[in-house]
């Protein structure tokens, strides 16, 4: 066991700058266990300045003066932001709000439909199983019910947080542009003059992490705005608000897609029933799941680390055991970072190598 470790040890810590990088990954998940929620902003704020770094970019290699087009790029988040916060937030709202008064009734719409199950198929469903499943439902609403209440009461301080976030994130953002090569040279001082392989896998890390968010940016708004439109189009109820569950589903992939399926089947559903334009409904948001899936992941993510379903899923149960909600929506982000830091990391052999 000994010699193993030694092997490994040599392999994989035997530069100076491999343990600086190892002590520097140990700090910074303390600081994400001990800190996660509190950190949930600056993190979102990151993800947003590299969605605009790579608008920034496109102006300057077009001629635009590097000050002017961190300008141009920040107001064009500020302009998005805005109209997401002023025109899309109540739209969505006013439709959540809908929704949730039209559950009851949805509910029993669904209730009535399983009371049938027994007569229409004996050999699969018996009257003992539904009432078990309809009771099971029912208690289930209850509790949800009396959760939503006891939320709405306890929900001030959140919301009063909420209102906070919102106000800072934009400034983050803002100053991550402005500053960016002050705020790196700063955290650089603390390394050694002398780093090339720190250079390096730094290198690395940008690029992975940079065409991870900007393609997954334009994969959500893409998802988002081609849902709603065909959820528009075919006038099923809570366009925008399915749009917008279905755009950003694409945050977790596989999982994300699974779960948001059945708000869109059931809105269809108790909306059209068993008709054409159900299945009209169905087979247009399985054609946009395909095609996000066969064309544009490939197209956005093509030099991107490409994740294992199973370490997607690893990665949703970790970090969002960790954090709830900020875990499940950072946990690919985060995931890639880990594997581009473990597909980069240098060893004995790679140094040969070179």
């Amino acid at each position: 066991m000994r010699e193993v470790l030694t092997r490994w040890y040599q392999r994989y810590l035997s530069e100076e700058e491999a343990v600086i990088l190892l002590m520097l990954l140990v700090v910074a998940l303390a600081v994400m266990l001990v800190f996660g929620e509190i950190l949930a902003p600056v993190l979102v704020a990151v993800i947003l300045a590299y969605l605009m770094q790579g608008v920034a970019n496109v102006l300057r290699h077009r001629g635009v003066p590097a000050e002017l087009s961190v300008a141009l790029s920040t107001l064009l988040f500020l302009g998005g932001f805005f109209a997401v916060l002023f025109v899309l937030a109540p739209l969505v709202w006013r439709q959540l709000v809908a929704l949730i008064r039209e559950a009851p009734a949805m509910i029993e719409a669904g209730r009535k439909v399983l009371v049938t199950l027994p007569e229409e198929y004996p050999v699969f469903f018996t009257q003992q199983q539904v009432n078990e499943l309809t009771a099971a439902i029912q208690a289930e609403m209850a509790s949800i019910g009396q959760i939503l209440v006891t939320k709405g009461l306890s929900s001030i301080p959140s919301m009063l947080a909420a209102i906070v976030y919102l106000i800072l994130i934009p400034l983050m953002v803002f100053f991550f542009l402005k500053d960016r090569e002050q705020l790196v040279g700063w955290f650089g001082g603390f390394l050694p003059e002398k780093k090339p392989l720190l250079d390096r896998i730094w290198g690395e890390l940008n690029l992975q992490f940079a065409n991870y968010a900007r393609g997954k940016g334009i994969e959500v708004l893409i998802i988002g705005v081609a849902s709603y439109l065909v959820f528009a189009v075919f006038s099923l109820n809570y366009a925008a608000l399915l749009g917008l569950l279905v755009g950003f589903s694409v945050i977790v992939p596989f999982i994300g897609a699974m779960l948001v399926t059945i708000p869109v089947m059931m809105v269809a559903y108790f909306q059209f029933g068993v008709t054409p334009d159900f299945y009209w409904v169905v087979g247009a948001y399985v054609v946009i799941q395909v095609l996000d899936g066969n064309v544009l992941v490939p197209l956005l993510f093509s030099e991107a680390v490409n994740l294992h379903p199973v370490a997607i899923v690893i990665a949703v149960l970790f970090f969002g055991g960790l954090w709830g909600l900020w875990g499940v929506f950072f946990a690919i982000p985060l995931a890639t970072l880990v594997s581009a830091i473990l597909s980069a990391w240098p060893s004995s052999d790679s140094l040969a190598v070179s």
